[in-house]
This record gives C-alpha cells, sequence and structure tokens, in this order.
C-alpha cells in the first residue's frame, strides 16, 4: 500500500493544549449550594458555567447555575428552555459573562457527561467540562477540569475522549476561611471575624516556618536550590513595607483598634434594630 493511501487514527485537539481554567471560589459555593439542594433522587447535580475567555488562553470562571435535569443510563433530558431563561438574567446583570462551559458534581466522568458535552458543544465552541467531588475526601477538594478532544479515522469522527487540563483555584483570604470550613464538612458554628483572623494567622506563622525550614536546608546544602521558588520568596519580602519594628507593630494594633470599633459600633447598631422591632411589635398589639 502506498504511503498517501494510509489512514491514520489522530486525536484531534485544535487547543485543548493551551487552555487553563481559573476558577473563582464563589463557583465552588455555588455548585456545593446547589448539591445539598438537590432533589431526593438526584444523584449528581449539573449546571452551566459563566465567564470569560481571557487573551493567554485562560478560562476565567466567574459565576454559574444549576440546570434541572433527569438521567436515565444513557439518556439524559436537560430543561434547556430554564436554562435559557437563566442565562438572559444573568446577561442582563453581567452582560461581559458568557457561556464557558458547564460542571457536575461527583468523582469520575459518566456515560451521560458525553451527551451533556455535545449539547453545550451547540452552545459555545470547545465547553470545558468542570467536575467538583463534593464530597470532599479527606477534607480534600477534588476540582478537575476536561475538554472535549475528537478520535477520528481519517475524516471519519469516531468517538470523543475527556482530555484533563491544569485548574488554578485562587481566593483571598477572606474567602480562604470559608472555604476551609467548607471542607470541613461538619462545622459547630461560622468562626467570627476574630477567629477567622486568628485561623489565618496561624497559617502564615506556619507558612513562615516552612519557609525558615527551606532556606536553612538550601544553605546548608540539604537539598538543591529551586530558582522559582527563590524569586518567590525574593518578591514577598520585596513586598514587605520598609520600616521600623516599633512603628510596624503600631501601624498593625491601629488597624485592630479599628476594626474592633467597627464589630462594636455593628453590635450596638443590631441591639437597637432590634429593640425597636420588638417595640413596634408590642405597640401594634396594644
Amino acid at each position: 500500500m502506498a504511503a498517501s493511501d494510509r489512514t491514520v487514527l489522530q486525536f484531534s485537539t485544535p487547543s485543548a493544549t493551551t487552555l487553563t481554567v481559573k476558577v473563582h471560589p464563589l463557583v465552588v459555593f455555588n455548585i456545593c449550594d446547589c448539591y445539598v439542594r438537590r432533589p431526593d433522587q438526584a444523584e449528581r447535580v449539573i449546571g452551566t458555567l459563566l465567564g470569560s475567555l481571557l487573551p493567554d488562553g485562560t478560562v476565567d470562571v466567574r459565576n454559574s447555575y444549576a440546570v434541572p435535569h433527569n438521567e436515565f443510563s444513557d439518556q439524559v433530558a436537560l430543561d434547556i428552555d430554564y436554562h435559557h431563561n437563566m442565562l438572559m438574567a444573568h446577561q442582563k446583570v453581567n452582560p461581559k459573562e458568557m457561556i464557558v462551559g458547564w460542571y457536575s458534581t461527583g468523582f469520575g466522568v459518566t456515560g451521560g457527561s458525553a451527551l451533556i458535552h455535545e449539547f453545550y458543544s451547540r452552545e459555545v465552541p470547545n465547553p470545558i467540562h468542570l467536575m467538583v467531588d463534593t464530597t470532599f475526601r479527606n477534607r480534600e477538594a477534588t476540582i478537575k477540569a476536561f475538554v472535549s478532544v475528537n478520535l477520528s479515522l481519517g475524516d471519519q469522527q469516531l468517538a470523543a475522549q475527556f482530555q484533563e487540563i491544569p485548574v488554578d483555584l485562587r481566593m483571598a483570604e477572606v474567602e480562604r476561611v470559608g472555604y476551609e470550613l467548607l471542607k470541613s464538612t461538619t462545622a459547630d458554628k461560622i468562626p467570627s471575624d476574630l477567629e477567622g483572623m486568628e485561623a489565618s494567622m496561624e497559617r502564615l506563622l506556619a507558612l513562615i516556618d516552612d519557609v525558615y525550614k527551606y532556606v536553612d536546608d538550601v544553605v546548608e546544602e540539604r537539598i538543591s536550590p529551586d530558582n522559582n521558588i527563590g524569586r518567590f520568596i525574593a518578591e514577598a519580602l520585596s513586598s514587605l513595607p520598609k520600616m521600623a519594628a516599633p512603628a510596624f507593630d503600631k501601624l498593625v494594633n491601629d488597624s485592630l483598634q479599628d476594626h474592633l470599633l467597627l464589630l462594636y459600633l455593628s453590635s450596638i447598631i443590631r441591639t437597637q434594630l432590634s429593640i425597636a422591632e420588638k417595640l413596634n411589635t408590642a405597640a401594634q398589639v396594644l
């Protein structure tokens, strides 16, 4: 057989090799909330991801909403009208947000995922599939992202395969406190602002201890240095304000006192509103 007559089995990856996904914590919170509120007979929750495609090839996922669906063995039924109505409602508030893919809860891709992905492929080119394990096994969140890769034989498309792409979950310290509470799956109460600050300071001290240990190991030649880690440490140190220790302590104490004053004033306002509401109710009864 001539070389020109050979049929090649190949994977078609138009943009999967350059895609990365950046997920905002709000999306994870929304997915977990929808999973808790799911119908009793539903095994998983699916929904639409909203965001934008950044110039560097990163898919920025900023929002989401659940879409009602039913799954029967190898068949999937989506409420398409609900999906379109929710999309229009979201775009009235955030017109720059567009569909970037869809999400599902659970641990692993199922048979119905290909059908759902095919639907979203008609909504937007090259959608991503975000999978969130809401059970938080061992207090760790498993968040994975996939794109569909076509398997073709010559000009004939045979099947599609999900290929995993990198996921970046970035959050502010305030969001991290809530995220750590979410991963615990059970909690007696939501931590107060001071408790959240204390947990953040303990985590910061632990990270500083790790940096100290790494630097000592490099200086004593117990481990080989990493240029990237050294660059990150240098950038962190250069970002610190250059001031004397007493001035820095005064700045921190003043900020802490302002924060405590705001907490005290908000507590007084809540008490006044509660008293006014009770007096108003008593006046209406009399």
